[in-house]
């Protein structure tokens, strides 16, 4: 609905969807959005006043507003008729003024809007000289281009022009040659013509330039690829090069530069800039190698070697000495590296002081057989493990931890036996307080001593626990006395040892023992880190039939946990399952607790040292590391023990060496180790045990076929052969021997050796006689009458002829009669004639000795 109104040059408008507007000369409408909460707009008309400046006096004329805001639609009703607004009238005109002030900017706005300004005329100026500088850069770009156009092309066209040259000379040389010789140029094909050499003519018209396959510049352009050469020059396939027609490919700006350099250096005769490197060595390396770190062609190290006169091949393999000459003659750096250098930060980790905390104490349990070791740590965990050792003796070494006033303490139990030194050094290595069981009715005995040097050797404290007090003829304080002997003073002798009387079987003064460890460890103040990775020693290691290989480990610091990856010895894996000394499955190993290991790749050994790593790579690396160190060392043993090829033969030439060949499986690590120290020993200079091989597990068909091949008898200590090995091991006749004692194992290879040696040649004498005539009898021969001085004379017994003292003949009588009759013997004092065998050259006053040879067998 529209209303309009005349006699009025304004018109007022009304529409219901429209913005009420009011039109008026010297505005200027815009239109704006509004924006509300929850997602509303509206558009709003804004006029603009222009600004006037008004003279000063005058005074400013009121200002309409700018804004019209129309109430929403919604709000008045339909059937209402529209309403009207009469806008107001407009001031009327003031010709003496140059305009109207809209309005006015107060002075922070003018601050703004000048610095505004001042901010855009400074960033147009830097538009403006970086502008500049770009058109400069362009500028000297294209300079430098037209300048390497212009040298390339200077230089083609010198290229050109020289191989003109040298077609003309040889086109001369040509026409002269067939000037001299015509009757040769019909002889000349065009194949021939190829082949000529062209020759540089100089000022002198002497031939000084090398020789040339191209004999024009038309024939030393290079022949155009074929087809599938073209297609695999090209490049990528792109789609312009595709859909192109054009199939000539450009040489690219890179190589057009190193061609230049190419030629610049062969005018000028200038080498190849050297680069000099530094070059990693590490213990060994091939000459292949060694040229790829220097950057060098491994020809010219070939060539190296030639001239100091060893011919090599490039995939020989020399030291680190030897590379570092050759780095330096070849003008580079060396630094040297080691293999062992991955094993850097794998143990003795430093710990900070405020990291440590209190950690239970390490006990070893060490003495003479027999004397109650096991028994007494038997009596302190409250089991009973004696009766699980084969002959009542401990064959390796075990691992407990138990809890005494809420405290821990670690037992690691050692056998006694004198094959096991290896096994109580180990446990002397690994612990804090070494803890001396001597038996109070037997005294010191050798592996006692050896026990107080073990112990004396790791620097660790003794306490000495006299044992089976509760017998009838113990005497502790004999133990005390002979004690002495060894430079060990016990308190009530007025030293610095604790000692305790105890029974393992009656269980008395058990106590006092804890007690006293306990107080011998706050004496010491254990400490480890448990917030850290863990290391530890391998106490014992064996392979499982249902488990796989297991080791008995002792967590010295760090936290075990199952997931790490550990590396012990030459064998690495992740820990499946922690178990301890009870059998229960444990969540985590704290320092000084002993468990074992589930998950690792092979057996490690006895006495090796374990540590987390970060990575399975890690891991891997360092394992390979080790196994290739250890193959390197045990194929240098076997090469030292062996010898060359004559070495060999004059070795059993002279003196008829024997070994005795052995395969060796046990149940655990240690009782192999003891068991090879033991074998070791046994032996002489004419007979040895030699180990073919030795291992942790059961008898397998392996093992069998091993033996065959080396000739050599299976032992098999606390573990028996599988189906298959005894069938193979039946029908190749191999015998396998089973033994749970090591002393009976170490009796029965003695005795086999002391079979392998020859028996002694040991000569009795039996008496002498001396020629008193010689009859030489026809038919018979020569027969030396005698009388027997010295014992008797034997018939079949050896003799020796002495002539002054010196032995003439040596050998057997061939008769011996008296009167006419054959005699077994001749006693002293008679008279009877002797022949010799083959020999007789028999002389008056020549003695004649008898005697018996017996061949007596030998034991080692």
């Amino acid at each position: 609905m529209n209303d309009t109104k005349s006699g009025d040059d304004k018109t007022l408008s009304v529409t219901p969807k429209k913005t009420l507007t009011l039109k008026r000369p010297g505005l200027e409408q815009g239109t704006v959005r509004q924006n509300f909460s929850h997602g509303r707009t509206k558009s709003v008309v804004v006029e603009t006043k222009k600004r006037k400046f008004s003279l000063p006096g005058d005074k400013p004329e009121p200002v309409a507003p700018s804004v019209f805001t129309p109430k929403p639609a919604a709000a008045a009703p339909v059937a209402a008729a529209p309403v009207v607004q009469e806008a107001p009238k407009a001031p009327p005109p003031q010709p003496e003024r140059s305009g109207m002030v809209l309005n006015e900017l107060s002075r922070g706005e003018m601050e703004a809007r000048r610095r505004a300004l001042e901010g855009s005329k400074a960033r147009e100026a830097e538009d403006r000289l970086r502008a500049q500088e770009d058109a400069k850069r362009r500028a000297e770009e294209e300079e430098r281009r037209k300048r390497e156009r212009d040298e390339s092309a200077r230089r083609q066209a010198e290229e050109e022009a020289r191989l003109q040259a040298e077609a003309e000379s040889r086109r001369r040389a040509e026409e002269e040659a067939r000037r001299r010789a015509p009757q040769a140029a019909d002889v000349a094909t065009a194949d021939d013509e190829e082949e000529v050499k062209p020759r540089r003519t100089g000022a002198g018209g002497g031939a000084s330039a090398p020789p040339r396959r191209l004999a024009t510049p038309e024939v030393a352009r290079p022949a155009k690829p074929t087809k599938g050469e073209e297609d695999r020059r090209r490049g990528k396939l792109t789609l312009n090069s595709a859909l192109s027609d054009d199939d000539a490919r450009g040489r690219s700006l890179s190589s057009m530069r190193r061609r230049q350099e190419k030629f610049k250096r062969a005018l000028h005769n200038e080498p190849r800039e050297k680069v000099m490197r530094e070059v990693i060595l590490p213990e060994t390396i091939t000459i292949q190698e060694l040229a790829q770190r220097m950057s060098e062609r491994a020809v010219d190290v070939v060539k190296f070697f030639m001239k100091q006169g060893q011919i090599l091949k490039p995939g020989d393999v020399i030291d680190a000495d030897t590379a570092e000459l050759v780095a330096s003659e070849f003008g580079h750096t060396v630094r040297r590296v080691a293999e062992s250098d991955i094993e850097e930060g794998l143990f003795n980790i430093a710990d900070r002081p405020e990291d440590l905390v209190s950690r239970p104490p390490v006990v070893t349990i060490m003495g003479h057989v027999d004397h109650g070791k096991t028994s007494l740590l038997d009596a302190i965990r409250n089991a009973n493990v004696v009766s699980g050792e084969a002959g009542g003796i401990t064959q390796h070494i075990g691992a407990y931890q138990i809890e005494k006033n809420g405290q821990k303490i670690t037992f690691i139990d050692t056998p006694g036996h004198a094959a096991f030194t290896a096994m109580r050094a180990r446990g002397a290595q690994v612990t804090d307080i070494a803890v001396l069981v001597v038996a109070a009715d037997d005294s010191v005995m050798p592996q006692t001593i050896e026990s107080i040097n073990h112990a004396k050797a790791a620097g660790v404290p003794i306490i000495v626990a006299i044992n089976k007090i509760d017998k009838r003829d113990a005497d502790p304080q004999k133990v005390r006395t002979e004690l002495l002997r060894h430079e060990v003073f016990v308190e009530s002798m007025g030293g610095e040892v604790l000692d305790v009387e105890v029974s393992a079987t009656k269980g008395t003064n058990l106590d006092k023992l804890l007690e006293a460890i306990l107080l011998q460890a706050e004496v010491l103040d254990l400490k480890a880190n448990p917030d850290r990775t863990a290391e530890g020693a391998v106490i014992e290691a064996k392979l499982d039939k249902g488990r796989g290989p297991v080791a008995t480990v002792l967590v010295q610091t760090g936290t075990l946990m199952p997931g790490d990856i550990i590396v012990a010895g030459n064998e690495w894996g992740r820990v499946r399952a922690l178990v301890d000394d009870r059998g229960e499955h444990v969540p985590e190993a704290p320092p000084a607790m002993p468990v074992e290991v589930l998950g690792l790749q092979g057996t490690p050994q006895a006495g090796d040292r374990f540590a987390v790593v970060n990575n399975e790579a890690r891991a891997r690396e360092i394992t390979e590391y080790r196994q290739r160190l250890a193959r390197d060392k045990a194929v240098a043993k076997h090469a030292g023990q062996r010898g060359s090829l004559e070495q060999m033969m004059s070795q059993l030439q002279t003196s008829g060496l024997k070994e005795f060949p052995l395969v060796i499986k046990g149940d655990v690590q240690g009782s192999i180790e003891a068991i090879n120290a033991a074998l070791e020993k046994l032996g002489n200079d004419e007979v040895r045990v030699r180990i073919v091989h030795s291992g942790a597990g059961g008898i397998t068909e392996s093992d069998v076929s091993l033996a065959e091949t080396s000739g050599a008898a299976i032992i098999g200590f606390n573990v028996r052969a599988n189906a298959q090995a005894r069938t193979a091991a039946a029908a190749a006749g191999i015998e396998i021997r089973y033994y749970s004692i090591i002393y009976n194992l170490v009796d029965d290879v003695k005795a086999a050796l002391s079979g392998m040696l020859s028996p002694e040649r040991r000569e009795t004498f039996i008496g002498n006689a001396e020629i008193l005539e010689i009859f030489d009898i026809s038919k018979v021969g020569k027969i030396a009458g005698c009388r027997v001085t010295e014992g008797k004379v034997e018939r079949g017994a050896g003799v020796r002829l002495i002539r002054d003292n010196v032995v003439v003949h040596e050998g057997t009588l061939k008769t011996l009669k008296r009167f006419k009759d054959e005699v077994a013997e001749v006693p002293a004092g008679q008279e009877c004639g002797m022949a010799f065998q083959n020999y007789e050259d028999m002389r008056v006053g020549d003695v004649i000795e008898c005697f018996r040879v017996e061949m007596v067998s030998r034991t080692l």
